[in-house]
């Protein structure tokens, strides 16, 4: 079976405080973005001329971006080893997966695989888990995977697995991504900031006009960022010099996106190196 895990984006993201966990409160909106990878699962192919999987095992080639890390290390192969300690009659399988979207970037495109994956092995293998079962899942997988099971536009809380499904639906806008293939490590980015209570709850700010989040919809990662590398905010000032309703940077980084209204053309000029996605024009 195929399946395509998408992105996200952040639509703001509030650090609130530092929990005893080590890990941080936060809130934030997700919102799903049509930037697909390809995630397929084959259960074993046993004959007499292939080569066949160890007993209980799942093998992971992948194709497009390169993967830094050893497999075991991919969410996608954890995913599988996540659900077969539950489920012991689990078979070996191959899995391919073919990456597009940047790793590291604050898409989420990892969180995604690892959440797609145990959606796709639950669909494969008939293991009638219900929606919060793969929700406790994934959050062993990461603090972004949750969302990706649900996958619609969620006021999130907690370390953000803690989701509300929210009607907001920006599908008359198109989306441009921009990628400068910059590294910001989560701990750097942690430790650049602040938690605080904001004045206002994201909740309240997203039901506002587009228009007025430019004053009001904030990312805490953002500044930080901007600070210490001056081209993400070359990249934010660009897409609102070509007319972007909104523009901020997503996650961690160094992701920026914009959000434009469809008649909007926007001429963009970057780097080659960079990474450039508009959701107007993909195929």
């Amino acid at each position: 079976m195929l399946t395509f895990p998408n992105c996200k984006i952040n639509l703001g993201l509030n650090i609130l405080r530092e929990r005893e966990d080590g890990y941080h409160n936060l809130e934030t909106v997700f919102y799903p973005v049509p930037l697909k990878d390809g995630l397929e699962v084959i259960r074993e192919q046993r004959t007499e001329n292939s080569k066949q999987l160890a007993v209980n095992s799942v093998e992971l080639t992948t194709s497009g971006l390169t993967i830094n890390g050893n497999s075991e290390d991919n969410l996608c192969v954890k995913a599988y080893h996540l659900l077969k300690k539950d489920f012991p009659s689990l078979p070996s399988i191959q899995m391919h997966l073919h990456k597009v979207i940047p790793m590291g970037a604050g898409l989420g495109g990892g969180s995604a695989d690892g959440a797609f994956a145990l959606k796709l092995l639950n669909d494969t293998f008939h293991l009638n888990l219900s929606t919060q079962k793969l929700i406790d899942y994934a959050l062993q997988l990461g603090s972004d995977c949750p969302f990706f099971i649900l996958n619609k536009p969620c006021f999130a809380t907690g370390r953000g697995e803690l989701m509300e499904v929210i009607a907001l639906d920006l599908s008359a806008y198109q989306f441009v991504i921009i990628n400068p293939k910059i590294h910001i490590g989560t701990g750097w980015a942690f430790g650049n900031i602040t938690p605080k209570t904001p004045a206002q709850s994201i909740k309240n700010i997203i039901t506002q006009p587009i228009h007025t989040w430019k004053d009001t919809l904030i990312n805490d990662f953002e500044q930080p960022a901007i600070h210490h590398y001056p081209e993400i905010g070359f990249i934010k000032e660009k897409l609102y010099g070509q007319g972007a309703i909104y523009s901020s940077m997503t996650g961690s980084g160094s992701t920026v996106f914009g959000i434009f209204e469809k008649a909007i053309n926007p001429k963009l000029s970057f780097p080659e190196h960079y990474f450039v996605y508009n959701t107007s024009t993909a195929q």
